[in-house]
């Protein structure tokens, strides 16, 4: 079944804010029904807190003149004054309120681009306005400072000013805090969280058919987004994708059960979900958006948005009769998705058939030859959708048994019938008198011109002669379709495996 378990997770990565056009550390945690994004804080853990989320610090100088703490940033930099190093034991370690990240809003009543003059100059007692700087920019290399993590871990130079103000390494014993004295810690806090039901992901750049590398965003219902995470490895990144669109593909089966126990068997939903449209021809000026697709009861339905409400699914952006539509994936390079693992943990990942972007696509051939091209992110999520097709094509030509076509031949107007018990039949218009009746067995070809004539062409069950019928249709493209889910539907039925399967393989093999 590719039905895996939820999956449960919790790691480090980056985040990308376009606005400041920095990254900076994250924690995400993954639950069943949600991802969150945590961000370090320093919080108030006992004491009198005050309410704003700045802390005021006086630095009693040792004899020596050191302040115990290292600094990098500053205005030539473009990014605040921000303490990177701590000294153990020493002065600005005693007072139990600084920490690696905390930038410097004023030293007594300057701003920080005197920092550096003023704590050298300062005299015996130097009194700093901090607060902790959430998305300390990853270009200064600060340590990461999880809680537990020592304070006195080496952090890159990089930017750094050069300023060490600590003194010699006597350690003082440190002044005893009095009973009300707020302590501080350092603790991931939850910034984000975003519902993964109806949630989508994506590795492209927006309206784009172009890869990020390690990187994908997650958008939530609503619109939320997570930015873009970032990753240090391909495969770490795959590992997280995969994840991710695990739950939501749960939560989306889980919601399908029981919208379609209300419903009644004829009004069923085979499969729904998000995809990414790619414009018709690759129109210039024209970019990819994303779609909610559904296959529910007789139609393929296509939304801006996920139906909701029982009304929601009236406001559809298009709608087609399921036995008229032709599913065709695109060029596919990979069997299952450990394959796609296997290439992303190589580094394979831009090769040169992922680059045209159709490597995970598939097609949506409908009536008068017009079409529409869907990306999805995931070779599991293409034999989802190839299997939901079958599927759903297969029960709607269950249901309705056979389907009837105007048409004309030699001037006459005649009606063709496509029957799931007995096959092809052609009668006159007015009187229905029947011309010629067919098994779906005795088709051996056809041919078109591609606008409105197609030759069918039968082989007479007993003189073994082939028998061509010429017709014309006004939509020739959907009846073509229509014989093609008939006959398929036909073979599904005398498949025991394909009428046995109720669950979507992992695996996918392009036929």
């Amino acid at each position: 079944s590719w039905n895996k378990p939820s999956h449960t997770k919790s790691g480090i990565a980056l985040l990308y804010n376009e606005e400041t056009n920095n990254t900076y550390d994250v924690c995400l945690k993954l639950t069943r029904d949600a991802l969150t994004i945590q961000k370090l804080d320093v919080v108030c853990t006992s004491g009198t807190e005050s309410q704003v989320n700045h802390r005021t610090v006086v630095l009693r100088r040792q004899a020596t003149g050191g302040l115990g703490l290292s600094i990098k940033g500053g205005a030539e930099h473009n990014v605040p004054v921000v303490i990177s190093k701590i000294f153990k034991d020493q002065v600005a370690d005693q007072t139990g309120k600084l920490f690696v990240g905390d930038a410097v809003l004023q030293v007594g009543t300057s701003v920080h681009d005197l920092f550096v003059h003023l704590l050298r100059t300062a005299g015996d007692e130097v009194t700093i306005t901090v607060r902790y700087l959430r998305e300390v920019p990853s270009f200064l290399k600060l340590p990461l400072g999880s809680p537990g993590l020592d304070h006195s871990r080496v952090s890159s130079p990089l930017f750094d000013s050069g300023l060490h103000l600590n003194g010699n390494n006597t350690t003082l014993s440190p002044p005893s805090p009095s009973a009300n004295e707020p302590k501080y810690e350092k603790r991931w806090l939850d910034a984000v969280c975003l519902p993964l039901l109806m949630a989508r992901v994506s590795r492209y750049k927006a309206g784009t058919d172009k890869l990020r590398s390690n990187c994908f965003e997650v958008f939530a219902l609503d619109g939320a987004s997570t930015n873009i995470l970032q990753f240090c490895t391909a495969a770490e990144s795959t590992d997280w994708l995969q994840a991710i669109s695990t739950n939501i593909n749960e939560l989306t089966q889980e919601n399908i059960k029981i919208i379609n126990k209300y419903c009644s068997a004829d009004d069923q939903i085979v499969h729904m979900g998000w995809v990414c449209e790619s414009p018709e021809g690759r129109v210039s000026g024209r970019s990819s958006t994303f779609k909610f697709l559904a296959l529910r009861g007789p139609y393929f339905y296509i939304f801006k948005s996920p139906p909701i409400s029982a009304a929601d699914w009236g406001q559809a952006e298009t709608t087609y009769n399921l036995y008229e539509v032709l599913f065709k994936v695109h060029k596919l390079w990979m069997a299952e998705d450990c394959w796609l693992q296997a290439r992303l943990y190589l580094g394979l990942e831009h090769s040169p058939e992922q680059q045209d972007g159709e490597s995970l696509c598939f097609s949506i051939l409908v009536g008068h030859g017009q079409s529409h091209t869907f990306r999805v992110e995931l070779a599991t999520e293409l034999a989802i959708w190839e299997k939901s097709f079958q599927k759903a094509v297969f029960l709607e030509v269950q249901r309705i048994r056979s389907k009837s076509y105007m048409c004309s031949s030699q001037g006459s107007v005649l009606c063709f019938t496509v029957d799931f018990t007995s096959g092809f039949t052609c009668s006159e218009g007015t009187s229905k008198t029947i011309l010629w009746r067919y098994k779906f067995s005795q088709l051996k070809g056809s041919s078109d011109d591609g606008k409105t004539r197609v030759k069918l062409l039968f082989k007479n069950a007993e003189s073994n002669q082939i028998e061509m019928k010429e017709l014309e249709f006004a939509n020739l493209t959907a009846v073509l379709h229509c014989i093609h889910s008939f006959i398929a539907a036909k073979v599904a039925s005398m498949d025991p495996l394909f009428m046995c399967s109720q669950s979507f393989p992992g695996n996918y093999m392009n036929s």
